[in-house]
Parts: structure tokens; sequence; C-alpha cells
């Protein structure tokens, strides 16, 4: 499991037996939930733990042979064999789906970040300890310290994520009688201009032709993915875009958005913050506009989740988790998100609404 498909941070709390490990992850937990952090530990004990009692009915089904999940108010435990052992990288890369940060403590040994705690008689890291960005003393807020720390690391590690732009193609466009993505808009493709604003955030070479159909000549070349087969509509290219990145976030974007430009997805991306796992703005009516929007990892985890029990799942159904951020648009930005479905909407657009240069549109 390579690090950048980790779906959170992952920091590691090492240092001697006795370095006070345990005791400052349990002062950090609830000063990182206070900032809307969810967060998950990891701990290695290689004596083993005791997780349960025994002769209790969950003991008793774990002895026989079965993963255990146990369901109570506020709480779930998941109780599994060592024939179900998962590699850290595995586990770290299921938490990472629905946490904002992953703490683990020890595992000196791994290729993750580290913060190493001197203990009383111990100050050096070990030999062949890597990747240690500080080193708290034994004396002094070592809390204080590492909070400082995080505070500017999260944010950077948490844009340091892989970052995909996401050209949704499907439909048929019987509304408008041609593939969107060929229309021409004030002499361009509208699948260039939607790629042109796409690559500005997310790089080159970092956009993906999601779904079927004819592409601009100039876009040939495209990476491109099937919809996931089985759903309909745009979260069939939403799920396969996951599946095929499940550490990346994401900015898709419609063929239908022909004013799109660079300054609407350096907007979204602006929007970022660790622990906010979208950002699906409001037009100027409140009408949220999913299919120009921001996904971070842990958003389209939750979506999956919901439509395996909800057949038809919508990106519209993020609105109700609450770290999904939902502002209102500029208005300086508002044509960004006009959409067109039908050649009246088209002609009125490039009537109504002429494209700058790309000089102005970067001023």
């Amino acid at each position: 499991m390579e690090l950048k498909n980790l779906a959170a941070p992952v920091l590691t709390i090492c240092g001697y037996s006795g370095a006070g490990k345990t005791t400052l992850i349990e002062q950090l937990i609830p000063a990182l939930i206070a900032r809307g952090l969810q967060v998950a530990v990891v701990k290695h004990d290689a004596h083993g733990f005791k997780v349960d009692k025994p002769g209790k009915d969950s003991d008793r089904f774990f002895q026989a042979g079965a993963t255990v999940m146990l369901r109570g108010p506020g709480e779930q435990f998941e109780r599994r064999g060592a024939h179900a052992e998962l590699s850290l990288q595995a586990a770290l890369a299921r938490l990472s789906q629905d946490h904002d940060i992953l703490l683990v403590e020890g595992h000196k040994g791994t290729p993750f970040e580290k913060i190493w705690l001197e203990s009383e008689h111990d100050a050096a890291v070990p030999e062949g300890v890597t990747g240690v960005l500080q080193t708290l003393p034994w004396n002094g807020d070592r809390l204080a310290a590492l909070l400082r720390y995080v505070d500017e690391w999260l944010p950077r590690a948490w844009r340091e994520r892989t970052l995909l732009g996401g050209m949704l193609m499907g439909g048929h466009s019987s509304r408008m009688g041609e593939p969107k993505q060929l229309m021409l808009f004030h002499g361009r493709s509208m699948g260039e201009i939607v790629a042109t604003a796409l690559s500005s955030a997310a790089g080159e070479g970092n956009v993906v032709a999601l779904g079927a159909g004819p592409l601009p000549a100039m876009l040939e070349n495209l990476p491109r993915l099937a919809d996931a087969r089985e759903w309909s509509g745009p979260v069939a290219a939403i799920f396969a875009a996951h599946r095929w990145a499940p550490g990346a976030a994401w900015i898709f974007c419609a063929c239908d958005h022909p004013n799109v430009a660079e300054k609407h997805v350096r907007w979204l991306l602006e929007q970022r913050r660790p622990g906010r796992w979208a950002v699906i703005p409001r037009q100027e009516d409140g009408y949220p506009a999913p299919m120009l929007a921001l996904y971070e990892p842990q958003a389209l985890a939750a979506l999956t989740r919901r439509a395996m029990v909800e057949e038809n799942a919508s990106p519209r159904w993020l609105l109700r988790v609450p770290k999904v951020d939902s502002p209102d648009l500029p208005a300086e930005l508002l044509t960004g998100w006009h959409n067109v479905n039908t050649r009246e909407e088209w002609r009125k657009a490039e009537f109504d609404e002429p494209r700058k240069t790309a000089s102005e549109e970067n001023c």
C-alpha cells in the first residue's frame, strides 16, 4: 500500500518505553477533536491485548472463530482474529476513509512521518529511525509544542494529497442533440474549456475523462475511465474515479459549464480545510451545484457506503454530512456554475455571457 493512497495524513508518535507516548496521545486527541477533526489511533502491543471477558457471548463467538462486531449506544467495536490480520498500511487505508488524521503509537521502523519523544535518560533518536519531523524534550509543555507543530503540518499534509480533475461526460445529450463536450462555445469545444480549467488546478496530466462518448481531437490523449456498471447517472462516473484513485481528492466538472475557468476551480481549492470532506457550493437560487465541486476521498468513501444501501444515491446526499461544506458562491463567480442543457440555453449563454480572454480570467 503506497502512502499516497491513504486518504488521511499519518503521524507516528515514537519513543522508548516510558517516554510518555500514550499520555501525550491521550492529551492530543481531545484537542484535535475540538478542531473539528475525526481522529483514529493505531497502537501495537507485542504482548497481545485483552478486549473482552472470557465467557461473555461476544468472546465465545470470537473463540469459535468468527469476526465479531459489537454495537451499543454511541459506540461499536470490531474484533478480528489472526486469520484476518491486516498489515499496518492496509489497516490505515481502511481507517483513513472516514477519519481526518491517523495517529500511530510506536512503529518507529515504518516509513511514516514521526514525532520522537525523548525519555528521561535517552535523548538521541536511535540510528536507523527515519522521517523524524520534530523531537520533543522530556521536560516542558509537550502538548503545546505538538499542537503548534500539528497546526502547521496538517493543512500542508491535507493539501499534498493527490488532486485530480474529473471531466464528466455522462448521458446521451438528448436535449442538446449532440455530445456537449464537442459543442463549440466562442470557438472552443466545451470539453476543452472544462479540461483547461481543471488542469489549471490539478496540473497537466492529472485530468481524467469520465464516461463514454467522443472527445475533442485535442483531448484524445486524456486518460479515460468507464462508468461503474453498478450505478447510473453522475455517481457511476464518480465511483469509477474513486475506485481508480481511492486516496485522491477530485474536482469534478460536467461538460455543460461553458463559462468555467481557472478562477472558479481555484476558488474551490481555497475552501479546502483539514476535516472538510467536500465543497459543494450553492448558486444564487440556493440550489447546490455538485457537478462543479471538490470532493476529498472521505466524502467519496461516504457516498460509496451510502450507495450500498440506497439504490439512487446522489452527491446531494452529502449535504446531510456535517463535514461537508456548502458555501454561497461569490457574486463575481456565479457564471462559472451556469450550465446549459438545451440548445436554447447554449445560445443564450453564448450571447449573454461572452467569455473573457485568458489574461482577463486570471486577473
